[in-house]
């Protein structure tokens, strides 16, 4: 515990700089303008940013990205309050009480609510983050590749499961993504596959081109489907939040921290499966459920502090078994990758104080959260008023520019646009892209440890079944199937 405690010191003394301070705040600042803006997700916020920073320095470049990952989930609730759309997914579950609090001549009273649930949120999830990523991290070491198979998998099966209403619809985009992951030359002898005769394709898919596509690209398609009504934002009282709030509902606010990090450990279930977690649990502990959707101070609390828990807790399996929690955590990933650090079970001993070192930028970013939550308010909801027609070029041109300065290939840029139809078309049809984003993340991990497990046993099935964690892992993902597909046949028979 003291040798954690001294690590995170040594972090926030090597981070602490002006020029460090001055990027987190900024950083922050892009993330809440981002998330509070309808149609630019934290996803592809991130996305974008990656694209931005690939020249700075490593930690210079994670920083900018995490902060701007803390600000966009925060950033939602700002329109979710005032407009009742949520600038995020994660954002949808505080569009029931703080719109009717909002309407209630309540606004400043549900953000300031926003930003204590946000901030405790987050810091729940950072005490989690920096405790139980080292426990992990040494359970990893034990896993092997036939454990790691299955551990792919899962991620893919679960995230597939938990995002949207028709698990088959998540399976589907869940094992398009783990095809799109083998397209390009395989890793042992470089044989082509899917490449047909292209050769740029033969190099692959780049993870950030198609995260720019089906995050950025088809969001702005979906943006453009939908005509924007004009904005009008009410007149609010003080955001500063009441004690009363804080202490009254203490222990909905450490149950729903401790659901959103559970949440973010998942792989690739995401911040709103937290909010809406965090938000049905504490209306079955309350005691006035009537209340909720009415203008609860508690459920707005309970959403905010859920899917703000979840970011910490979605960068536990990404550092500790190199598996996103959620979709912005797979783009965290990439760039950590990009920038030379290799998340995973060795982590802990190759490059253990790069763990705390992110634990000290979330902190960064939660402090910049709360000082635009408090002073920066009124200042900040002036960017709901930015018409549509100037943000979506906008938006274009970065998606662009960002898809082709990754590696100044052209061919990157196409990806992004293709990534961008067939991801609007995804959702046209009602499947979540979580899971499409997640096999592309894990088809790699997936392959190369199917090929050294069959070469470790030189071709046999068996250790995949026979080995404990290995044979767990099979044993809960049959289960989850069955289970799923039982339970949509009985709902297709009764209705």
């Amino acid at each position: 515990m003291f040798e954690g405690l001294f690590a995170f010191g040594r972090s926030i003394a090597t981070l602490g700089t002006p020029e460090i301070i001055g990027l987190a705040l900024l950083s922050s600042l892009v993330g809440v303008v981002i998330g509070a803006l309808p149609g630019l997700t934290a996803t592809m916020g991130l996305a974008l940013m990656t694209t931005l920073t690939i020249k700075l320095p490593p930690n210079q470049a994670l920083l900018i990205l995490i902060c701007t990952y803390v600000g966009a989930i925060y950033g939602g609730s700002r329109s979710a309050i005032l407009l009742n759309i949520p600038g995020t997914p994660a954002s949808a579950a505080s569009c029931l009480d703080g719109y009717a609090l909002a309407r209630q001549g309540l606004a400043g009273r549900a953000m300031g609510i926003a930003t204590t649930g946000s901030v405790l949120g987050t810091l729940i999830g950072m005490v989690f983050l920096a405790g139980f990523t080292p426990i992990l991290g040494n359970l990893a070491l034990k896993f092997g590749a036939y454990e790691f198979f299955w551990l792919a998998l899962f991620g893919v099966i679960i995230a597939g499961t938990l995002t949207g209403d028709d698990p088959l619809k998540g399976w589907i985009a869940g094992i398009a993504g783990l095809f799109v992951a083998t397209i390009g030359q395989e890793s042992q002898y470089a044989y082509e596959r899917f490449a047909f005769g292209v050769r740029d394709l033969a190099g692959g898919i780049q993870l950030v081109p198609a995260l720019v596509g089906a995050f950025g690209f088809a969001e702005l398609l979906t943006a453009m489907k939908t005509r924007q009504a004009p904005v009008k934002i009410s007149a609010f009282d003080t955001v500063i939040p009441r004690i009363r709030d804080v202490t009254k509902y203490w222990r909905t606010i450490l149950r729903s921290g401790l659901i959103g990090t559970g949440v973010g450990i998942v792989p690739g279930v995401g911040e709103d499966v937290a909010a809406w977690s965090s938000y049905a649990a504490a209306k079955r502990a309350s005691k006035e459920p009537e209340l909720y959707g009415k203008g609860s101070v508690e459920g707005l609390m309970a959403a905010e502090t859920g899917d703000n828990a979840c970011v910490p807790g979605a960068m536990i399996p990404v550092l500790t078994l190199a598996i996103p929690g959620s979709a912005p955590a797979a783009i965290l990933m990439a760039a950590m990758i990009i920038h030379g650090i290799k998340p995973g079970p060795m982590i802990m001993i190759e490059n253990a104080q790069f763990v705390y070192d992110v634990v000290a930028m979330m902190l960064f970013a939660t402090i910049g959260i709360l000082i635009y939550g408090l002073v920066l308010t009124k200042a900040l909801v002036q960017v709901l008023r930015v018409p549509q027609h100037i943000i979506v070029p906008i938006i274009f041109v970065l998606c662009t520019v960002g898809s082709f300065a990754l590696a100044g290939r052209l061919f990157d840029v196409w990806v992004m646009l293709a990534f961008g139809l067939i991801g609007f078309g995804l959702r046209h049809y009602g499947y979540p892209m979580a899971p499409l984003v997640l096999g592309i993340v894990l088809g790699d991990l997936l392959e190369k440890n199917l090929r050294r497990a069959l070469v470790l046993s030189d071709g046999d099935l068996a250790p995949f079944f026979t080995r404990p964690i290995s044979g767990f892992f099979a044993a809960l993902i049959i289960g989850t199937i069955a289970w799923k597909l039982w339970n949509l046949r009985r709902r297709r028979v009764t209705t």
